[in-house]
């Protein structure tokens, strides 16, 4: 074996050597969990000013501008009222058909606009990932600050609306900020989920648009659940349970507890609120964290 050769074998250890010697590290290194926390939080003006910027870029160039924030979930409610509510009989049975589709829409459209976001967060934004570094998890939450803005929007439509329809405001209102909060952490964590899987698996956003819609239907947003399934459909109450038990319904029949004083939903729905928002930060934090060093890669 030639000189040049043992040197370029001996090249790659002794350069690790000579970095661990005076403490030099890969720029891209995934911190321990507590220092990446903290990064997180020392560029928080960072996320809020990036979720700001993109709300009001959206509408720049539309001659309604912000007003479509309001326009979009009216519009998108108004032809579910007709179709579900007119045409297929959703209304059937329901007390203040218009407040409880509007919060079934409102509180649905915010996890899933927040999940489809998290879902293209990295493989969207390759360029700024590859050019700057910061924690990855920042784009996740920007998007999820992003869709809170816009549901603040809507929530004030829906309480005019919800007022509107015969429904006044009494004190349980103090919980709505309660269930929005809860809401919020399981859709950090979904979206940071969602991006770590976005990133690795480039068929996730084809197949998101039905997953999604197939939610969309599994949530309870037209009709009630247990007058459907089990007194119309005869199903077992095993199924309902399992479809009041997934989160965005819970979320949706929470908030229909709080603003329609006829909506009784099964108590097991808050603390199922409360579960969802633990695990899935929880979870969603770590599963995106394990991953920080290989966002941009490839």
């Amino acid at each position: 074996m030639s000189h040049v050769e043992e040197t370029a074998e001996s090249a790659p250890g002794s350069l690790a050597e000579l970095a661990r010697r005076y403490g030099l590290r890969p720029a891209i290194a995934r911190p321990p969990f507590p220092v990446y926390l903290r990064q997180l939080w020392q560029r928080r003006h960072f996320i809020l000013t990036y979720a700001i910027s993109r709300n009001v870029s959206k509408y720049s160039g539309s001659a309604l501008g912000q007003l479509w924030q309001v326009i979009t979930p009216l519009l998108n409610a108004a032809i579910y009222y007709v179709m579900f509510g007119l045409i297929l009989g959703g209304r059937a049975g329901v007390e203040n058909y218009p407040a409880f589709l509007l919060t079934g829409m409102f509180v649905f459209t915010y996890t899933q606009r927040t999940a489809t976001a998290g879902a293209k967060s990295i493989s969207g934004n390759l360029s700024l990932i590859r050019a700057l570094h910061f924690p990855r998890a920042s784009l996740p939450l920007a998007y999820t600050i992003q869709e809170l803005q816009q549901l603040a929007v809507s929530m004030s439509v829906l309480l005019v609306i919800v007022v509107i329809t015969g429904e006044p405001p009494n004190w349980f209102w103090l919980m709505i900020p309660v269930v929005l909060v809860l809401q919020t952490l399981f859709n950090i964590g979904a979206g940071l989920i969602l991006a770590r899987l976005g990133s690795q698996v480039r068929d996730l956003n084809q197949l998101l648009p039905f997953i999604m819609r197939t939610w969309l239907y599994a949530s309870g947003v037209f009709f009630a659940i247990h007058d459907k399934v089990v007194n119309s459909a005869g199903l077992p109450e095993w199924v309902a349970t399992v479809m009041y038990l997934n989160p965005a319904a819970s979320y949706i029949e929470w908030m229909r507890d709080i603003l329609i004083g006829s909506h009784t939903p099964p108590p097991m729905v808050w603390a199922a609120c409360l579960a969802w928002a633990v695990l899935a930060l929880v979870i969603g934090s770590w599963y995106f964290w394990r991953a920080e060093d290989r966002y941009g890669r490839g």
